[in-house]
């Protein structure tokens, strides 16, 4: 019986580490559900959902020759292959201004406070390096109008940094 694994594979970024990873995954029979890939800094981050019938040991050893050739490093953990069970994003958050640690800390405590879900959150330091530009996007499931979340985060993150929070309206289907 099929199983599914969350494989995650990162390192330098470079052409072709997505190809090596989904062609030696393909060519071993597997089914690929979600993914996600990013490149952060000069770092490339492979996330997927794997679904592959003769366990753990084989399918780190269909991606060996792979994972070496292109120097990453491999992490597999079988989950549950839940697929077709999205939450749907109701709210999307910006935030915008200086650099200075801890400003994903303190949205997210407060959407933690809230019980919004995190959809998707992708950050980004822009500007100069002497004058850096903290860039966060972040969709968001929950309940409070996106009026009184903006007024929260504003309150929590204090000044130097713009918060803004719309609705969003998905159409699906």
């Amino acid at each position: 019986m099929d199983k599914w694994y969350m494989v995650t594979a990162v390192g330098k970024d470079q052409t072709g580490i997505v190809a090596a990873i989904t062609g030696a995954l393909f060519d071993g029979g597997c089914h690929l559900g979600e993914a996600s890939m990013a490149r952060l800094g000069d770092s490339f981050t492979v996330m997927m959902m794997v679904r592959h019938a003769n366990g753990e040991k084989t399918l780190r050893s269909l991606l060996e020759a792979a994972v070496e050739k292109m120097h990453l490093h491999l992490h597999v953990d079988p989950v549950d292959g839940v697929l077709h069970h999205h939450v749907i994003p109701n709210l999307r958050i910006s935030v915008f201004g200086a650099d200075r640690p801890g400003i994903v800390a303190q949205v997210t405590r407060v959407l933690a406070s809230d019980g919004l879900s995190i959809c998707h959150l992708e950050t980004d330091v822009a500007g100069t390096q002497e004058r850096p530009i903290y860039v966060m996007h972040i969709e968001a499931k929950g309940r409070e109008s996106a009026e009184a979340l903006q007024s929260r985060l504003r309150q929590a993150v204090g000044a130097g940094l713009d918060v803004r929070v719309a609705d969003l309206d998905l159409v699906i289907g």
